[in-house]
């Protein structure tokens, strides 16, 4: 029998759970907290890989000339407990993967890692102007200026189910919070009927606005003193590090690219082992991923460490309006 199958009885035990949990805030009955900082919150209903990170840091560079801005995260895969305001002398153990990347990336930038999101919120009250919030749909007692939802073209929300037998954290009619809709990790040879179809699957209300959005690869591979051409992996062999949800698109970059690689692949947000360390270190070049690169920097002592950043690209020059559509969003928040 199928698997899915078997655990779809799991699946409607867990729907229902949280579709209460949903009901309970829906009827106020707990309650979500607003607040006078515009916040925004970046997420997905499925479990991973559909291009947060990315994403938050889009909205990094689009806001950071016109506002202070500050990011919460929940600090995934840290060893430590409480409220902790991200430097530069962190390391994952402290904070997490992504705020050290958040952090590392954009230095002036205010981020803080919590479970409690709303504590997060309060103590950075008052010291900026937007407040982004990382991989917190699901996080509702928040109440956010606006809900960014991202959902992968190759597994689209409506086409998965709930855990276990999908990927979904909750209902596919979750989406119905968000305020925009962004169909990420979009194939670019896709043909924009294609996309215009699975929008229309989507069946999103006339208020919920809809982008295409790619992962776009440097051109440079970054280490820690160094940056090489992208191209010298063509004629070179290489050991690729992942730990991440989904490293396929990543793969299938590189091997169109003409790449030769061994793939050590883990989890995602990996603690990496001594003995991997001391596996990996032993390799003659090593690329990895930008969250990854956390994570081993500081434990791999070689020289040939390098990671290949990724970009969120919108297609069909819609990014202007994306841009306007957040300012706006912002500002009506701001008034009322």
């Amino acid at each position: 029998m199928n698997l899915k199958l078997l655990l779809l009885p799991f699946s409607l035990v867990y729907q229902g759970v949280t579709g209460l949990r949903n009901l309970a805030f829906d009827k106020g009955l707990l309650k979500s907290h607003k607040f006078q900082t515009p916040i925004i919150s970046v997420g997905n209903l499925s479990v991973g890989g559909t291009g947060k990170t990315p994403m938050i840091e889009y909205l990094v560079s689009l806001l950071q000339d016109d506002y202070q801005v500050a990011i919460v995260s929940r600090g995934y895969g840290r060893k430590t407990r409480g409220y902790i305001e991200v430097t530069q002398d962190h390391n994952t153990n402290d904070v997490g993967d992504e705020p050290l990347q958040y952090k590392n990336k954009f230095p002036h930038v205010r981020v803080a890692v919590c479970a409690d999101r709303v504590a997060a919120i309060q103590a950075l009250e008052g010291r900026c102007d937007v407040i982004l919030l990382d991989d917190a749909y699901q996080h509702r007692y928040v109440a956010p200026a606006i809900n960014i939802l991202l959902t992968t073209q190759v597994n689209p929300y409506h086409q998965d189910y709930v855990l276990p037998s999908g990927w979904l954290r909750e209902s596919a009619s979750g989406a119905r919070r968000a305020d925009i809709v962004i169909l990420s990790k979009c194939n670019k040879s896709t043909s924009y009927a294609v996309l215009q179809q699975l929008q229309f699957d989507l069946k999103l209300s006339q208020a919920q606005s809809m982008y295409f959005t790619a992962m776009d690869y440097g051109k440079q591979l970054i280490g820690r003193s160094e940056t090489i051409s992208l191209d010298y992996l063509i004629d070179t062999r290489f050991t690729l590090v992942t730990g991440i949800a989904h490293s396929e698109p990543l793969v299938a970059f590189l091997t169109a690219l003409g790449g030769r690689f061994d793939h050590l692949k883990f989890p995602d947000h990996h603690d990496f082992t001594n003995a991997e360390c001391h596996h990996i270190n032993s390799c003659d070049l090593v690329v990895t991923t930008e969250k990854d690169f956390q994570r081993l920097a500081g434990r791999i002592d070689k020289k040939a460490l390098y990671y290949l950043p990724v970009a969120t690209a919108f297609l069909y020059d819609r990014q202007a309006a994306f841009a306007e559509e957040i300012t706006n969003r912002i500002t009506y928040h701001r008034k009322h």
